[in-house]
């Protein structure tokens, strides 16, 4: 048994798939020479497909971006394409395919350790560093292998399995439309880190914090994942088994009983409305917020758009998609926030240059100035969407009172040349600690505001969420983020401003509490959550939360602020505690 950070509630138990390994399952054995001849040809349609998706995205980079951010992807391609002779990565898989006897996927993962290997011994920290575009093209390659047999006909997975990673990138959520997956375990992250973000979003078990994982487990093997404990079993005898799938079914009927109550309106114990909304990356996730009894989308992330579209999108291929995620939405509510890349959410043609510290670097509306048609399309594409339904325009990651005029004056003048007459409310995400400080000056040229809690938190205890060494101090139960959202809350309570909490601790019961205490009365959270949260709020009474958030004011620990809301928590509601996560 190994014990990690808790982060998505529930009980797994399913055999294991490594990230690391080949993203398809292997059919095992040594293949003869007709099937080596089809996972040639197989893996040569992958390397022409990802080719030409490198020349449409150089293409497309080039001419809204600019020729230096597109060269990155010409140098890709020739990893792939030579006009001389064959390339020397393809070349080497097909000798390792024909040496071997493995399939192309395998091999594939065994031409980049090979050249992982070889890099580690340049002593030119640039060079070394290139091996990260030897992994991108093998990414897009895999990419292209993924879901297919050597027939191009879909993989068949035998049933639902738990993947083990050493961490799992945004760039990567596109592979869960190929897994069936059970739930997530991997050896990085925090409570909100995008591994965390993305189990919860689709409501599977989870834990994280799990180091040297990867050292002991195998694709194949038997592996319990209890997220509400942050336990991992692997390889349990019978008995345990037995007991965490009899777990594990309890779990699932609970949860479907919540949702049976989607139709319910989201009302605390006294009466007074709450807004539960959604955060969703695409129409499907829309989809499950109108199933769950959302009131709306309180956050569209557009960035994943970016992260999983083949190229630049142009306004034309935004607008369909925002069309799409706000006709899918609950009554059609949706606050869309501008993209917000950079940091852990990398979009090559943006983000080729590194940074030391990039989650303090150069990101989200700081690369406006540098990139502003790219800006400028989406925005007209946010703003021509909007006669689809009820939208917000947001802004991510302002800093200054400077930047928030200035985002305004943008939105103002897009607006003017659009000649769109559909009044667009404009807000900003309060995730930097400086804008929660000067939250009154904001509040003066903003419609609404959203905290953005997962970022805010980090940068306030100044500690990665994604670093398993320091991730523990990015706690939702630290008094000093209380008092900074207390802070925020009351301001814009006071300015009869509308404030929603877009972060993961919008939708942890035992938070709900105290934030409704202090007047918050939107929330937005993976949809799978919505019903959680509404079952806690028909519970709760606004004079006990209010006595809750004044005593947690009080409070001086983090272990203090734990302990008093998880006995808060049980005392009001016994049924969702079981479904909050016990750390």
């Amino acid at each position: 048994m190994r014990r990690g950070i808790p982060v998505s509630p529930g009980v797994a138990v399913a055999p294991v798939h490594r990230l690391d390994e080949r993203l398809s399952p292997s059919a095992g054995g040594r293949l003869d020479d007709t099937a080596i001849a089809r996972e040639e040809a197989h893996f040569e349609r992958a390397c022409g497909a990802a080719a030409d998706e490198l020349d449409a995205v150089a293409d497309r980079v080039r001419t809204e971006v600019g020729p230096d951010e597109a060269g990155i992807f010409r140098a890709h391609r020739q990893l792939l394409r030579d006009s001389a002779r064959e390339a020397p990565l393809v070349a080497k898989v097909k000798a390792i395919i024909r040496q071997k006897r493995i399939d192309a996927s395998s091999a594939l993962s065994g031409a980049l350790d090979e050249y992982a290997s070889r890099f580690a011994k340049v002593p030119d920290p640039y060079l070394r560093e290139r091996l990260s575009d030897v992994k991108d093209v093998v990414g897009r390659v895999q990419a292209h292998l993924v879901g297919a047999d050597a027939r191009g006909e879909p993989t068949k997975w035998d049933g639902p399995v738990i993947l083990v990673a050493a961490e799992i990138l945004p760039s990567q959520a596109v592979m869960f439309e190929h897994i069936p997956v059970a739930g997530i375990v991997t050896e990085a992250g925090g409570t909100t880190g995008h591994a965390a973000i993305l189990a919860r979003s689709l409501g599977i078990p989870a834990v994280s914090g799990i180091d040297g994982l990867l050292d002991r487990v195998r694709s194949g093997d038997l592996l319990i994942v209890d997220g509400r404990e942050g336990v991992v079993l692997l390889n349990p005898g019978a008995e345990v088994e037995a007991a965490y799938r009899k777990m594990q079914r309890e779990y699932v009927d609970l949860r479907d009983r919540l949702i049976e109550n989607a139709d319910r309106p989201a009302i605390t114990g006294d009466g007074t409305a709450v807004a539960l909304l959604a955060n969703v990356n695409g129409p499907a996730d829309a989809v499950t917020a109108v199933r769950t009894g959302a009131g709306g989308v309180g956050l569209y992330r557009t960035e994943y758009l970016f992260l999983t579209h083949a190229s630049v999108p142009t306004e034309d291929e935004q607008l369909a998609a925002y069309r799409h995620v706000i006709e899918s939405s609950p009554n059609r509510l949706v606050t869309i926030r501008t993209l917000d890349v950079g940091g852990d959410k990398q979009v090559p043609f943006l983000a080729s240059q590194r940074e030391a510290n990039p989650f303090m670097g150069w990101r989200s509306v700081r690369m406006t100035n540098a990139y502003p048609e790219l800006f400028q399309t989406q925005l007209r594409a946010i703003l021509r969407a909007g006669a689809a339904g009820r939208i917000r325009v947001m802004f991510p990651m302002v800093s200054t009172l400077e930047e928030v005029r200035q985002l305004k004056r943008l939105v103002a003048e897009t607006r003017r040349k659009l000649g769109v007459n559909h009044d667009t409310p404009f807000g900003v995400m309060i995730e930097v600690p400086a804008a929660a400080l000067c939250i009154a000056d904001i509040l003066d040229e903003v419609d609404f505001v959203s905290i953005g809690s997962n970022d805010l938190i980090q940068y306030v205890m100044a500690a990665d969420r994604d670093n398993p060494k320091v991730a523990h101090l990015c706690d939702p139960f630290n008094p000093a983020i209380f008092r900074l959202l207390n802070g925020v809350i009351t301001a814009c309570v006071g300015r009869h401003k509308p404030v929603t909490l877009c972060g993961e601790m919008a939708a942890q019961p035992r938070c709900f509490l105290p934030l409704l205490g202090m007047g918050l009365r939107r929330f937005s959270m993976s949809p799978a959550f919505v019903p959680t949260i509404k079952e806690l709020a028909c519970c709760v009474t606004l004079d006990h939360a209010r006595e809750v958030s004044a005593a947690v004011l009080r409070l001086r620990t983090v272990a203090d602020v734990r302990d008093y809301l998880t006995k808060e928590l049980a005392t009001v509601c016994p049924n969702v505690s079981q479904l909050d996560t016990a750390e």
